[in-house]
């Protein structure tokens, strides 16, 4: 063989199970091994994925079996249509797991994102993908991700992802939709942390919050335990202050802070912005299962960290691989190209030695085998 391709990520889908019952002519693995290069070249859908390969045929053969020559589109389609998604997600976790390591309090971002074209008929988008992530913060790395039926169901996603996964060591964070004591429990129970941030959707608890906070800073902290700690930043024109102020006497909640398993600390982050002469002033509260070995500009990273998850996944998700345009609506075929973006968005930013951006690393791929290769490899 001219070319030789390894990987954790190819022997993991080696592992797929066949979703076709007849009328198998082409080989999973060459399908899957297909299509992951295509995306990671620049391919958008399944047209694009036939036709990576169709030019790319000679280099293909050098590795894969390819019995009857390239699969057309309709074929990629069909076959991913069909792919169980879960064995799919088992593959991907197999893979990630070997990648990171979320001991040592790291920060796994829980958020979703919706499919924007993923609806089968214009004038009914009831059936829009909505995908859950986890979204490791240290390494900027999808670690597992779900399929919830719409936006509406998000909560059902993330109760998933905490059964999936294996969290221990971790700091969980998760807006204020995922603010539930059994969704607390879960993570207390999988040996995490969480910081869950507070709003009307927990009506008795904002507000207990609010009192806490506007007695706690009347008396400047005199007598209570806790901390403060404040980041300025600036440019185009705009300055941003950051304010965080912890609090680790949760028992003056009263009885509802026994309501919250493992709960130790109450947060407060004061995020004032000034454009010219216009200031606004925005207060966002949470809840913590961390103690006093954690400091206040701790937990204020771990909360801007968490808003990262739309900028280092989402963000490069629409604009790098073209999502929220994209228009596979069958079966299981939304769900599972997204996943191969994801995928393949792991194993671009886990190579560290071209300095640019995803889109150049994907030009790059398309243009460079050995690069290509190298990517793969991990």
């Amino acid at each position: 063989m001219e070319a030789q391709v390894t990987g954790e990520i190819l022997r993991a889908l080696g592992k797929m199970p066949e979703p076709r019952q007849h009328n198998i002519r082409h080989q999973l693995l060459d399908i899957l091994t297909i299509a992951l290069l295509a995306v990671l070249s620049g391919a958008d859908g399944w047209v694009a994925v036939a036709l990576y390969a169709q030019h790319k045929e000679t280099w293909l053969r050098s590795f894969l079996e390819l019995p009857c020559g390239i699969p057309s589109h309709d074929t990629f389609g069909r076959v991913f249509a069909r792919l169980d998604p879960e064995a799919f997600e088992q593959c991907f976790l197999e893979w990630i797991s070997a990648l990171v390591d979320l001991s040592g309090g790291t920060l796994v971002a829980i958020d979703g994102k919706s499919l924007r074209r993923s609806f089968e008929h214009g004038w009914d988008k009831a059936g829009m993908a909505h995908m859950v992530s986890a979204f490791v913060q240290a390494n900027q790395l999808v670690f597992a991700q779900v399929k919830t039926e719409g936006k509406g169901h998000e909560l059902e996603g993330i109760e998933k992802l905490l059964t999936i996964l294996d969290l221990q060591g971790a700091v969980v964070t998760i807006d204020a939709l995922g603010c539930q004591k059994d969704i607390a429990q879960r993570i207390v129970a999988a040996k995490a942390d969480y910081l869950l941030q507070v709003k009307d959707n927990q009506p008795t608890l904002h507000l207990k919050l609010q009192t806490l906070f506007l007695e706690a800073q009347a008396e400047q902290l005199v007598g209570w335990h806790g901390a403060t700690d404040q980041t300025v930043n600036g440019g185009h024109g705009r300055i941003e202050t950051r304010k965080v102020t912890v609090v680790w006497d949760v028992q003056h909640l009263g009885s509802i802070a026994q309501e919250w398993p493992g709960l130790r600390s109450v947060v407060l982050v004061e995020r004032t912005r000034q454009i010219r002469d216009h200031t606004s002033t925005e207060q966002h509260y949470y809840i913590a299962t961390l103690d006093r070995r954690k400091t206040a500009r701790q937990f204020l990273e771990y909360i801007r960290s968490h808003w990262s998850v739309e900028n280092n996944c989402h963000w490069q998700l629409d604009v790098s691989f073209n999502e929220d345009q994209r228009r596979i609506r069958k079966d299981h075929g939304a769900e599972n190209f997204s996943r191969l973006c994801r995928i393949a968005l792991n194993l671009l930013k886990n190579e560290k030695t071209l300095k640019v951006g995803i889109v150049s690393k994907r030009l790059v791929c398309a243009c460079d085998n050995q690069y290509l290769l190298k990517v793969v490899a991990g």
